[in-house]
C-alpha cells in the first residue's frame, strides 16, 4: 500500500513538474525581452532562411552519385529460398544486392580494406578517363558546396541562440520550439556521401565480412588526384590541368581574400557569409580547374549566376 502511494505522489509531482515548466516557457515566448531580441534578429532569421532554402537546391540538383556494382543486377529475376532442413540452416547472413554494394570473395574484401580506391575503381566502374575524371569533380563540388552551406546555417542558428540566450530549460527541454517561435526554418539536409561496401557471405550464410570506403572530401581528393596521375600518364591534355580539391579550393579564397569578386562583399564585413568556389567557365562548357578559370563568390551571386546560366 505504501509502495502505491510512493508511485502515486510520484506521478503527481512529475505532472505537476512538467505542468510548472510549460507554463514558465509560455511565459517566456511572449515575454517582453524574447520578443525584443526576435525583432533585433528578425533580418539576420530571413537570411538564414534563405540560405537554409538555397542549400535544399544544392541538394536536389547537385551530384551524389559514383559509379555502381554490376553484381546482383539481374537479382531480381529469380527468388530464392533455403530448403534445408531447420537444424542445419545458418543462414544468419544474406546478401545484399544494391549498386552500391559489391558481393565478392573474402580476400577482396580484405584487399578493398587495403588499397580502397584501387578496389572502387575497378568493381564500381570508376575508369580513369576524362569524361569520369570531369564527374568526380562534380561530385567533389557537390559535396563541398553542401558541406559548406549546412556547417554555415549550423554556425547561424548558433549565433541567433547566443543573440537570444534563452534560459536553459528553453534549449533542454524546447530547442525546436524556440527555432519556431524565433523563426527560424530548420533544415534536415544532411550531405548524402556516396558508400561503396565489399561484402563476403559465407555459402551457408554463417559467417559474413565487409569493407566499406565513404567518399567524403578526403576521400574524393586522393580519388582525383588517383585518376588525374592515370591520366597524365597516358599524356592526356585534361590530365595536365590543376585539379579540384579542398586545398585549390582555400587556395582560391585566399587569393581573393575571402571576398565575393562579383559584389565585393567579404567575410570580414560579413563574418556568417557563405563563400563558395566557382567555375568562370564550368566544367560542363569545357572549362578546367585552373586558377584563372575559377573565383571567389558568394552564395547569392553564384546562384544568380547558375539561373542566368540556365536560363
Amino acid at each position: 500500500m505504501a509502495v502505491l502511494i510512493l508511485l502515486g505522489l510520484g506521478v503527481i509531482a512529475w505532472i505537476a513538474y512538467l505542468g510548472i515548466r510549460y507554463y514558465l516557457k509560455e511565459r517566456y515566448f511572449a515575454s517582453e525581452e524574447f520578443l525584443g531580441h526576435k525583432a533585433q534578429i528578425a533580418s539576420f532569421v530571413t537570411e538564414h532562411n534563405e540560405v537554409g532554402q538555397y542549400t535544399s537546391e544544392i541538394a536536389a540538383q547537385g551530384l551524389f552519385q559514383l559509379g555502381a556494382s554490376s553484381t546482383g543486377t539481374q537479382a531480381h529475376l529469380a527468388s530464392f529460398q533455403n530448403t534445408s532442413q531447420w537444424n542445419y540452416r545458418r543462414d544468419r547472413n544474406v546478401a545484399n544486392y544494391r549498386p552500391n554494394v559489391h558481393n565478392c570473395s573474402l580476400q577482396v574484401v580484405r584487399n578493398a580494406s587495403a588499397d580502397p580506391l584501387k578496389y572502387v575503381m575497378k568493381y564500381f566502374s570508376i575508369k580513369a578517363d576524362e569524361p569520369t575524371l570531369s564527374e568526380v569533380e562534380t561530385l567533389s563540388e557537390s559535396i563541398v558546396r553542401l558541406e559548406d552551406a549546412v556547417a554555415n546555417l549550423r554556425n547561424r542558428e548558433l549565433s541567433i541562440t547566443q543573440a537570444v540566450s534563452p534560459p536553459k530549460f528553453i534549449l533542454k527541454h524546447y530547442k525546436g520550439e524556440f527555432m519556431q517561435q524565433v523563426g527560424v526554418e530548420l533544415s534536415p539536409i544532411s550531405v548524402p556521401y556516396p558508400v561503396y561496401v565489399f561484402e563476403y557471405v559465407s555459402a551457408g550464410g554463417n559467417s559474413s565480412q565487409r569493407t566499406t570506403v565513404t567518399l567524403n572530401t578526403q576521400t574524393i581528393d586522393a580519388l582525383i588526384e588517383t585518376l588525374g596521375q592515370k591520366i597524365r600518364f597516358r599524356k592526356s591534355a585534361a590530365g595536365q590541368r590543376a585539379l579540384m580539391t579542398a586545398k585549390l579550393r582555400t587556395y582560391i579564397k585566399t587569393r581573393d581574400n575571402y571576398t565575393c569578386r562579383s559584389c565585393g562583399v567579404s567575410v570580414a564585413a560579413e563574418p556568417h557569409l557563405l563563400l563558395e568556389v566557382d567555375h568562370i567557365m564550368p566544367l560542363s562548357k569545357g572549362g578546367l580547374s585552373t586558377e584563372e578559370n575559377l573565383q571567389t563568390l558568394c552564395w547569392r551571386c553564384n546562384r544568380s549566376k547558375s539561373s542566368k546560366m540556365y536560363a
